[in-house]
């Protein structure tokens, strides 16, 4: 089912699709609406001035075409309606000229200017409403493509390969709940009959995706049972100790239940799969570094892999700095480490001579070969797809698992999908650390917010400011990075150095200034989110964030936890103008969980997972807050088909597992 195949679209529209990420038929035909318009006949004299309306009528006049410098037209004409004659202008449509004819029935869609009776358009459709609402689909595109030739690629590519689209609803759950096949889901969501219909396809999209979802994890779920036998230990426990009693910090009492629990796992000869979750700073990468030791110890080797080089890298600087003087073989294995240099670890790895390796993605290429992997650890495991996990796992014959997370996650929700995991929860900070102070401010304070840096640097002291964007945008007024550090610059320019960092920076430059950042080179780094995740420099106590209306909750909290990372006093400050009452939990709150259940209410999964960046959190048509009653049918219906033995369901099973493996 190859794109180029599809009628109408040539080399310049594949790589406009390529760009938006859609690669194939049914990347296309799952390209779903964002919303909705419904087009009724507007009447004139009820319509207010400069207000919207969509209104239909015949061409009165021929149409006046007038050309600009620099590539602009505008072309005018009259317009019979219902409720009377106006007046059309329309710029750079000069090629609808020659349809435009008089007598043609049209729609137009627009803004009305009462005083002129005039309509500046902003789309000309060549039909006339009929007497039912039209509900007309509108999609995300990209410079160069419309709305027009996306629905009618969308429509070619279901009439041509409609039934060849899979479709992962067993026929017993589609019979029961009354679906419709697949075909006439799609058809429905793009071409919209009426809002019943169109609500009763979107539910039977959703349920598909979630039911195909909650059996990967079932899937996952029950293959990690089958092969639950997993290797035994006997850690020597006395050296663990003398390495917590080495420590320059006493470990919290949630930290100790948390490493009885993983040294318990170690030792059974069950397979650890744990899921180890702790608000931001609770001090949850000690205790890997102790689960790996113990590992070492017995003779295996342990993979921490992260989802960022810079993160990557701040573990292995901290490992290595913990065990100096312990002999441990500890290296770091990224997508920057050098090929001489990766072929030698690859050659160590597999001849058993590395005890632990610290990376990314790196970690999981077909080249990577274990001699004993005993242990593997993902950090922030939310942010690989499920098979990413997998495939890490893989590479040994059955390594214990620990996933690492500072996203504190709603209840009900890790119910759902970790629901056979063991949890460790850390809740409570480690000793010495203040309180974050969490302050709200308005633009027009902002030579107040100056003013507190500028005392902050003074002591000597790092500060972050965040922004959302990198660059501006014409669609956008949000504040940039690079206008944030010509603003840094103004004010603090002359005495204090000022750098940037954002996701677009290759890793070289990105690890570079978080390095000078840690060494104290730079004393105001602006950033993205980019820093949100495990970053760690002490010496930074102010977190400033612009637009910070623009963050869910739980990315704000993540952000904050970049700073109060030591004994020393920090705040953060919260930049906006407007959602000041949803903002005002970040001050009286420091509770990463309660934070989350927050910002589940308030905004879903989305902004608690992230979005494209988790792999198997990503969904195209469900939403986990709106359709969370759906999700628990979905995850019931899955485990049942799991189980089912009919044999008429076995090529669909081998489809959804294929899925899973392929993923």
């Amino acid at each position: 089912m190859a794109l180029k195949d599809i009628k109408g679209i040539g080399p310049r529209a594949l790589a406009l699709l390529s760009k938006m990420g859609i690669l194939n038929v049914e990347d296309l035909v799952t390209h779903y609406p964002f919303r909705y318009e419904v087009l009724t006949r507007g009447n004139l004299q009820e319509t207010e001035d400069q207000a919207h309306i969509i209104i239909d009528g015949r061409i009165e006049s021929s149409p006046i075409l007038m050309r600009f410098k620099a590539g602009l037209n505008k072309m005018n004409f009259r317009l019979v309606t219902a409720s009377g004659v106006v007046g059309v202008s329309i710029f750079n449509r000069a090629f609808l000229k020659s349809q435009l004819t008089v007598g043609t029935g049209i729609t137009v869609l627009g803004k009305y200017d009462k005083k002129k009776n005039v309509i500046t358009a902003s789309e000309i459709k060549m039909e006339t409403l009929s007497n039912k609402a039209k509900i007309e689909p509108i999609y995300h595109l990209t410079n160069g493509l419309s709305q027009k030739q996306m629905a009618t690629f969308i429509n070619m590519a279901l009439l041509m390969h409609g039934n060849e689209i899979p479709d992962y609803i067993p026929s017993s759950f589609a019979k029961s709940y009354n679906f419709s096949n697949k075909k006439t889901a799609l058809n429905i969501l793009h071409n919209p009959p009426s809002e019943e219909k169109l609500k009763q396809a979107t539910i039977r999209l959703k349920y598909e995706e979630l039911f195909a979802f909650m059996f990967k994890i079932n899937y996952l779920k029950q293959q990690n049972k089958k092969k639950n036998s997993g290797i035994a230990r006997t850690i020597p426990k006395d050296k663990i100790e003398k390495f917590i009693q080495s420590l320059p910090f006493v470990l919290t009492e949630d930290q100790k239940m948390a490493v009885d629990e993983i040294l318990k796992d170690l030792e059974s000869d069950g397979r650890m799969n744990r899921l180890l979750q702790g608000d931001v700073g609770s001090g949850k990468t000690i205790l890997s570094f102790i689960a790996m030791y113990a590992n070492a110890l017995c003779g295996y080797q342990s993979a921490l892999m992260a989802p960022t080089e810079i993160l990557a890298t701040q573990h292995y600087h901290n490992m290595q700095s913990f065990f100096e003087k312990i002999d441990l073989n500890i290296v770091l294995l990224t997508g920057s480490t050098p090929k001489k240099e990766k072929q030698e670890i690859y050659k160590e790895l597999k001849e058993g001579k590395i005890d632990i390796v610290i990376g990314t993605h790196a970690l999981i290429q077909e080249d990577v070969e274990y001699a004993n992997l005993g242990l593997v650890i993902t950090d922030e495991q939310h942010r690989f797809g499920v098979n990413q996990r997998a495939n890490l796992e893989n590479k040994g014959k059955k390594p214990d698992t620990l996933y690492m997370s500072a996203t504190p996650i709603p209840r009900t929700y890790a119910l759902t999908i970790y629901g056979d995991m063991d949890v460790s929860t850390i809740k409570t900070r480690p000793e010495g650390r203040e309180k974050i102070q969490t302050i709200l401010k308005k633009n027009t304070e902002i030579k107040e917010v100056l003013s507190m840096m500028l005392e902050e640097l003074k002591k000597g002291h790092q500060i972050y400011v965040i922004a959302p964007l990198i660059e501006e945008s014409e669609n956008s007024d949000l504040t940039t990075v690079c206008q944030l550090k010509d603003q840094m610059k103004l004010a603090f320019g002359s005495l204090f150095q000022i750098d940037i960092i954002h996701g677009k920076m290759r890793s070289e430059a990105k690890e570079l200034i978080m390095q000078e950042f840690l060494q104290k080179k730079i004393q105001i780094l602006i950033s993205t989110t980019v820093i949100e995740v495990g970053v760690d420099v002490p010496n930074a106590t102010m977190m400033v964030i612009f637009d910070a209306n623009r963050f869910g909750l739980s990315t704000l909290h993540q952000l904050r936890g970049r700073v109060g990372r030591s004994n020393l006093k920090s705040t953060c400050i919260l930049i906006s103008d407007s959602d000041t009452k949803r903002l005002s939990i970040m001050e009286s709150c420091e509770d990463g969980f309660v934070i989350s259940e927050e910002d589940f209410k308030l905004r879903g999964h989305g902004d608690l997972f992230g979005t494209k960046q988790s792999g198997d959190m990503t969904f195209k048509i469900a939403n986990l807050k709106q359709d969370y009653k759906i999700l628990l049918q979905a995850k019931k219906d899955s485990e049942v088909y799991l189980k089912s033995k009919e044999t008429d369901q076995e090529i669909l099973k081998k489809e959804l597992i294929a899925s899973v493996q392929s993923a």
